[in-house]
């Protein structure tokens, strides 16, 4: 049976654990650069709310390691990522924050698949740890998984 293409219910918020090498960098980016409000912690992990999902980072250096790159639309995205999709808007300006920052981008902010039905905005970057995150956007969301 196939999923219904659209949802009318509240999407449901996911719940991702990821590795960090260390704990207090990973809350100057999560918590700081990212703005995500911290939930609970102990001496081995940290609760962040990641636009409304809970990601937890987990203090466990030797999980952390490089990623493999594919291509996709003349860019190596990195294979292992998580990440949001925002408003236009909330992108844009979140791409301007990071930027005015001096984030080194994996893939710089721009719109990938140019007149194509799944035309969208994107951005990739590391946390300190390795994790890679993408931000993407669409002007119409109902293209979010169209082909």
């Amino acid at each position: 049976m196939q999923a219904p293409a659209t949802n009318p219910a509240p999407l449901s918020p996911f719940h991702l654990a990821f590795p960090v090498h260390d704990l207090a960098e990973a809350r100057n980016f999560y918590g700081g650069k990212l703005g995500c409000p911290e939930g609970r912690s102990s001496d081995e992990w940290i609760d962040f709310n990641f636009y409304g999902h809970q990601i937890v980072a987990h203090l466990a250096p030797e999980e952390c390691r490089a990623v493999g790159r594919s291509a996709v639309d003349g860019h190596g995205v990195p294979v292992r990522h998580f990440g949001i999709v925002l408003p236009m808007a909330d992108w844009e300006a979140l791409a301007k924050r990071l930027q005015s920052l001096g984030t080194k981008f994996v893939i710089e902010p721009y719109i990938r698949f140019k007149g194509e039905p799944g035309e969208q905005a994107t951005m990739f970057f590391l946390d300190p740890s390795g994790n890679a995150l993408e931000v993407k956007a669409f002007h119409d969301i109902t293209k979010l998984f169209a082909k």
